[in-house]
């Protein structure tokens, strides 16, 4: 009986051993064999936006800036994002136009935040549009300036005339969301105390909707396609004396257009159009290159847009 025992406990012991020795086999296994963890990455709030396009006609709210002409511009906008869902930005753009002062070109400086709530996307800022280079352009009064200038300042035939500087300011406000990946609806409004230096106050309302295609509508290919338009309104007010304390004439404004996209390129192409008569698109516009019937610079336009836009963070990398 005690021999039994004894070789009872010894067979216990043997393999209670073995259990031991494969377990911490099977242990130094998994240390050894485990992938390690991705390492942190540090958040980088940093990143800059920037881009360049070219068009056939730069139109602004319905108008012409570029006398419908061909016109360049370029953005650069540097970021901080507080968080995913907090950016703070400022920035710099440049746009080539044709103005009745001989402006040399829109330079627009500008900074905002924009918060994010889910599919909702919000915009604050403040907007300047600067007009470098413009000479003031006194009214053709029988073939002898007006007075509004000085002295030797040119005059127009068509007896129009223009402050040398058109610059303003803009405060604004945008919202859009974003209902899926293929459908997204905002709203835009600006306001500015003394829009294009005329003395008269400038608000500017629109809706903006957005389709975009599967990104599988092409295939493979990467070309991605949408459809998108905007309904406005611009409301203005009374010009101090240099445009004769008149009333400028509200509009509503329009356009529709679709669109590809290609990694960072954008070709757009666009309708659009006012519901400003001639004569009071001139009398808006002070159009260098009106005629007694009026300017054009309001009319119905076709517009086509190639663009490029990067980010530093996206594309640099």
């Amino acid at each position: 009986m005690g021999i039994v025992v004894k070789k009872l406990i010894l067979c216990s012991a043997a393999l209670l051993a073995i259990g031991v020795t494969s377990a911490g086999a099977a242990d130094m296994a998994a240390k050894v064999y485990t992938k390690a963890p991705p390492p942190m990455v540090a958040f980088d709030p940093w990143d800059i936006a920037f881009g360049a396009a070219i068009t056939n006609n730069y139109v602004f709210r319905g108008v012409t800036q570029s006398n419908r002409e061909a016109s360049v511009n370029a953005y650069f906008e540097p970021r901080f994002n507080v968080n995913k869902d907090l950016q703070l930005y400022v920035g710099v753009a440049g746009n080539s136009i044709s103005f009745t002062n001989r402006a040399a070109a829109e330079v627009d400086v500008y900074a905002g935040v924009r918060p994010t709530f889910g599919p909702v996307t919000f915009d604050f800022g403040v907007w300047g549009y600067l007009y470098p280079g413009g000479q003031c352009i006194d009214a053709n009064v029988g073939g002898v300036a007006g007075g509004l200038c000085p002295a030797g300042a040119a005059i127009l035939p068509n007896g129009n005339f223009m402050k040398a500087d058109v610059s303003f300011y803009e405060f604004y406000g945008k919202v859009n969301y974003t209902f899926s990946d293929y459908f997204s609806l905002g709203g835009n409004v600006y306001y500015s105390p003394n829009f294009l230096n005329s003395g008269a106050e400038g608000t500017y309302a629109s809706v903006v909707g957005k389709v975009t295609a599967p990104t599988d509508w092409f295939g493979s290919s990467g070309v991605g396609a949408y459809v998108s338009g905007e309904f406005g309104r611009q409301w203005l007010g009374t010009t101090d004396a240099f445009y004769g304390n008149v009333k400028l004439p509200d509009y509503n404004t329009w356009n529709v257009g679709f669109g590809f996209t290609y990694k960072v390129f954008t070709l757009d192409f666009r309708y659009s159009d006012t519901d400003l008569s001639m004569a009071n698109c001139n009398l808006f516009t002070g159009d260098f290159t009106a005629t007694a019937a009026g300017s054009k610079w309001c009319g119905a336009a076709g517009i086509v847009k190639l663009s490029a836009d990067l980010t530093a963070m996206s594309n640099l990398k």
